[in-house]
């Protein structure tokens, strides 16, 4: 054992292998473990010098947690902008103020940018307008984002740049908002109507983009995540965020494994990566980043968001019997698509709220994989926050995995059952034990921004499924405090490919622990929110440490 390079000791050790088995210290060589005793003091003979060892004093150690669907790059950029966000702000008064508080911080003639409110949070219960943002400045252009990042409003300024006048058609999948007489209000309903406000904003540099990276993913290492997907690239900027992403890995600024879903429309004929295979860009991404970076998927959208009735659902929303949502691609488009990119040795992870839109996602991907079949693709779908149980025996039987984003039940759950889904169908928000019993592959996630990212507090949720007014909602849909803990860790790593490298305290496995200060799977379930990250570890090396 003359070549441990960490030992660590007097620890709860939950390695989350195959038996679930605990043990009480382990020792690390060069980034990987080498060594698992079940006892708190090892039976070493002599420890060696250059041995660094560290006594937990009873802590708990676990494998690293692995969020599998957040958007790193954008909360980076948000934490730069004016915060829109409820219960911070009770009304649109309330955001207006923040948006002249970031005027006076933001450089002359630069955009002012806001993120994060909520019309169902306000107390006008409707989304801010053109005009009220107006007020605010009209000789600078300004864009808030709505919390789910689905909308936005912008004002006359950033309308006139944007080059969006009376005259402008929607876009396919998307709508430019309109008051009652017809004029534009500023609202921009769905992705393709706020691209045509993005593309006028000046982008950032790579360079500034990659140093905003750095900064962020250390919010990310204090809640004890080792290795993290971004859901997103190329989502605004397009290829300057693949850039970004890179240079921040390779230049050490963000030491997380990244794992990079890459948006469909970089992938298309034409686009910079319009010619490349799967395994072209994947190693591409690792040949840049020395193997810290790794391709995930190709990222595609089919719905927008249940709270903007957007959401493409089966049946009509609880408080509007005229809207289901829409599909944002016509499946036989959406079909030859995913084809394309399933023939070039894709991963799909494909965005679907709604059941409707869940629904298509299954039958597009029966449709690339019965033209070409494949056994262990692990293709997934994003969010599934209404599948039926018939969608979930489909989603088993063609092997598709799912990445569940659990925190909706908190932040949402109370207003879909007043507003959007009523209380039969948000009772199965999310359907965790249906999917357990079906021995689905599945995932939690946080999608940050859109919740704050903190695996423990998605953990939570799975287990206890308690509203934001503390009502527990679907409370047959509860999984255990084990099963939540392995979705964010072992899970996570086979949702990834990487089930022989991570997610698990193995011998041969890469160094990616979190200290906590409690066990997730002994505390009051009510009590696992409140676990502190006390330390993370990447092969061996502490990256994070509570003061």
């Amino acid at each position: 054992m003359n070549d441990i390079d960490l030992l660590i000791k007097n620890a709860a050790v939950l390695t989350l292998d195959e038996e679930n088995t605990h043990a009480g210290s382990v020792a690390v060589s060069n980034g990987r473990i080498v060594k698992i005793w079940p006892e708190k003091e090892p039976a070493i003979e002599e420890i060696p010098e250059k041995t660094e060892v560290i006594d937990l004093d009873g802590a708990t150690l676990i494998p690293g947690f692995i969020d599998t669907h957040n958007h790193l790059l954008m909360y980076a950029r948000f934490r730069k902008q004016a915060n829109c966000s409820s219960p911070l702000n009770r009304n649109i008064p309330d955001v207006l103020e923040q948006l002249k508080a970031q005027i006076d911080k933001t450089p002359d003639n630069e955009w002012v940018l806001g993120w994060g409110y909520d019309n169902t949070l306000l107390e006008e219960n409707r989304h801010p307008t053109r005009k009220e943002l107006d007020s605010v400045s009209t000789d600078i252009p300004i864009l808030i984002r709505h919390t789910s990042v689905h909308f936005g409003v912008a004002n006359s300024k950033a309308l006139e740049l944007a080059g969006i006048d009376e005259e402008t058609a929607d876009p396919y999948g998307g709508r430019l908002g309109r008051d009652e007489d017809g004029r534009l209000d500023g609202i921009l309903y769905e992705l393709p109507a706020l691209s045509l406000i993005q593309s006028a904003i000046p982008a950032p540099s790579v360079d500034e983009v990659a140093d905003f990276i750095g900064e962020a993913a250390e919010d990310y290492l204090a809640e004890g995540i080792t290795t993290n997907s971004d859901a997103g690239v190329g989502l605004d900027m397009g290829m300057s965020e693949f850039e970004a992403h890179i240079k921040a890995v390779e230049s050490g600024k963000n030491p997380l494994r990244m794992r990079l879903m890459v948006l469909h429309h970089l992938l298309e004929k034409q686009a910079d990566f319009g010619d490349f295979t799967a395994e072209d860009l994947d190693q591409l991404i690792r040949k840049r980043t020395q193997g810290r970076a790794r391709l995930d998927s190709a990222k595609l959208f089919q719905d927008g968001s249940i709270q903007g009735f957007t959401g493409a659902l089966r049946e009509p929303y609880h408080t509007d019997p005229a809207t289901t949502g829409e599909l944002l691609h016509p499946q036989d488009e959406f079909n030859n698509e995913v084809l394309d990119l399933h023939e070039r040795g894709f991963r799909l992870a494909t965005h679907g709220n709604g059941d409707r839109a869940i629904e298509s996602i299954i039958d597009a991907y029966e449709y690339a994989l019965t033209h070409k079949p494949k056994h262990d693709h692990r293709q997934r779908i994003e969010h599934v926050q209404t599948a039926s149980e018939e969608d979930l025996s489909r989603m088993k039987d063609l092997n598709i995995a799912a990445s569940f984003f659990i925190n909706h039940v908190y932040y949402w759950a109370d207003r879909h059952k007043k507003y959007f889904l009523g209380p039969e169908r948000t009772e199965r928000l999310n359907p965790l034990a249906e999917a357990t019993q079906k021995e689905l592959l599945y995932t939690l996630h946080s999608d940050c921004p859109i919740t704050p990212i903190s695996p423990l507090f998605s953990i939570w949720i799975a287990v206890n499924r308690q509203s934001m007014e503390g009502e527990t909602m679907g409370k047959e849909q509860c999984i255990s405090p084990l099963k939540a803990l392995r979705t964010m860790t072992i899970d996570g790593a086979k949702l990834n490919f990487e089930e022989d490298d991570i997610g698990s305290i193995e011998v041969g496995k890469l160094a990616d622990f979190a200290v906590l200060d409690a066990d997730p799977t002994s505390v009051d379930p009510m009590e696992i929110r409140n676990i502190n990250v006390l330390a993370t570890f990447i092969g061996g090396r502490k990256v994070y440490e509570k003061l």
